[in-house]
């Protein structure tokens, strides 16, 4: 968030430089802004006004006029869907619907990059959906730089992930590279009944490759295995061969991609080296 509020010009930096498409955000700030578009954490909002109010007068602030301020207006209404609210309170809208007009303003001026912090915090699971379906689409055309402390949604929408711990930077790669520091990487997963948990985890035990079985909770009669494997090794395809030769009633046998809050308590506490 600190980042953020320097690089949209909310917040002085001490020491040090950026620049927004070709613009210093500092010594441009203006040109840098009018690139930019900005949703802050908590999306503040004029409580009195109506969205479809607020919308128009932020058009205007960004220097349209006429028939152009609607347009724009109706433009974002249509990809945040707001029709609903539009001449309802802000004060009286429900948390989410006031982050959508915040993404809204945000982006009515299309701008060539985006910066939204928590930019689904508050909405509900379709909400968020929508969301991370308008985000994937105007990544597209726009560089769109997202906070958030939800990391199914890094896995959902980014390509790259960056990681800053007490003002450091400890991590730039992608969510695929970041889960593959996980010590679930390329583990497996497996459910079984609980008559046949002892047998199983014994012979797990056996397979090549496998450094270390753990049980967790399961239900109805059930018990999870998760298998975690050596350095370096697959595992999968020995323990399904092995599954189908003993005849295991399995429900489910899948590879972990790996556990992105895992890694990120261990980088930021600093337990493991990026």
């Amino acid at each position: 968030s600190t980042t953020m509020k320097m690089l949209t010009g909310f917040l002085p930096p001490t020491h040090g430089s950026a620049r927004v498409c070709g613009h210093d955000v500092f010594k441009e700030s203006l040109a840098a802004k009018r690139k930019l578009g900005y949703l802050p954490e908590g999306a503040p909002l004029y409580p009195d006004m109506t969205p479809g109010s607020f919308l128009a007068f932020i058009a205007k602030v960004r220097g349209f006029a006429g028939a152009e301020v609607k347009r724009r207006v109706d433009r974002v209404v249509d990809q945040v869907h707001l029709h609903s609210v539009l001449h309802q309170p802000i004060d009286t809208l429900s948390k989410g619907f006031k982050r959508r007009v915040g993404l809204a303003q945000a982006i009515l001026h299309d701008p060539q990059v985006l910066v939204l912090d928590e930019p689904t915090d508050g909405l509900d699971p379709n909400q968020k959906h929508e969301v991370r379906e308008l985000i994937q689409s105007m990544a597209q055309e726009k560089a769109i730089v997202l906070s958030t402390h939800i990391l199914e949604e890094v896995d959902a929408v980014c390509t790259r992930t960056i990681i800053i711990a007490q003002g450091k930077l400890i991590v730039d790669c992608t969510p695929k590279q970041l889960a593959a520091k996980s010590r679930y990487h390329d583990a497996v997963s497996l459910d079984a009944a609980f008559e046949d948990a002892g047998r199983i985890g014994d012979t797990l035990l056996t397979i090549d490759g496998v450094q270390n079985v753990e049980r967790e909770g399961g239900a109805d009669g059930r018990v999870r295995f998760l298998v975690l494997p050596k350095k370096g090794s697959q595992i999968l395809a020995a323990i399904a061969k092995r599954a189908r030769d003993d005849g295991w009633e399995l429900d489910e046998i899948r590879a972990e991609p790996g556990r992105l809050d895992e890694v990120f308590r261990e980088l930021t506490i600093g337990g493991m080296q990026a």
